[in-house]
């Protein structure tokens, strides 16, 4: 039996030094060659950017309407008018009324 435990140690020991020296070599691996531990790591890359691919249109499907935006103003020659009969109703004449009109209509 002592023979065996005299046998088995220099296996024991080599196996050892294997371990250590795998050790060694994989910190080196994770660290890097020259660099330092005291080091930190490096940032994460930025994601890929995204890819926004437009809907085709299909051939059979209708077009939706298009939309229209009014303006609570009305036209210009329905404000003209509106102003006309306001600068009559006041009891302005021909020439103040026109006066009047032009600047109610650019106002509203």
């Amino acid at each position: 039996m002592s023979s065996m435990k005299h046998s088995s140690l220099p296996f024991l020991a080599i196996a050892c030094a294997l371990l250590v020296a795998g050790t060694v070599h994989a910190q080196q691996l994770l660290i890097g060659p020259g660099a330092s531990a005291l080091n930190p790591p490096l940032p994460l890359p930025p994601p890929p950017p995204r890819i926004y691919v437009p809907p085709i249109p299909q051939m059979d499907v209708p077009a939706p309407p298009p939309s229209v935006q009014f303006s609570g103003r009305g036209s210009f020659g329905d404000r003209i008018s509106r102003c006309l009969d306001e600068g009559a109703a006041a009891g302005l004449n021909i020439a103040q009324r026109s006066a009047y009109s032009r600047a109610c209509a650019n106002r509203d």
